[in-house]
């Protein structure tokens, strides 16, 4: 994770992935890609990008994926004694992780996954 810099984690295969890249080259943002699912994160990243998202480890679990399936995710308590086990599971199965999250330069972070959250990212 790269401090002062925005970046974010894509996954090329994945269109809202695509369209946030490409919102962000039309926006003339510059950026760091982290293909997250060859470069997974570390629980300790993940607590510090959970803190910038203001959210919870299974506000960004992918939990229709056939892991969470595996896994019983969808069983899982939800509170703070539950939330390490998330953030584990999200560090040992990156598919798991909701996308693409970008970590903007000013220490902000959202998920962007609509046409509202990207236009959030435009300089002003």
């Amino acid at each position: 994770m790269t401090s002062g810099q925005t970046e974010i984690w894509h996954n090329p295969r994945c269109s809202k992935s695509r369209n946030a890249t490409a919102h962000l080259d039309e926006a003339g943002v510059e950026y760091k890609v982290r293909r997250y699912l060859d470069d997974p994160p570390t629980a300790a990243e993940l607590r510090t990008v959970l803190k910038r998202l203001g959210a919870e480890p299974w506000d960004i679990t992918r939990t229709g994926e056939q892991i969470a399936k595996d896994l019983g995710v969808s069983g899982w308590g939800r509170t703070a004694a539950d939330r390490e086990r998330w953030i584990e599971a999200l560090a040992a199965n990156p598919q798991l992780i909701q996308r693409p999250i970008v970590l903007t330069a000013d220490g902000g972070a959202v998920v962007a996954r609509d046409e509202q959250t990207l236009e959030s990212l435009d300089p002003s």
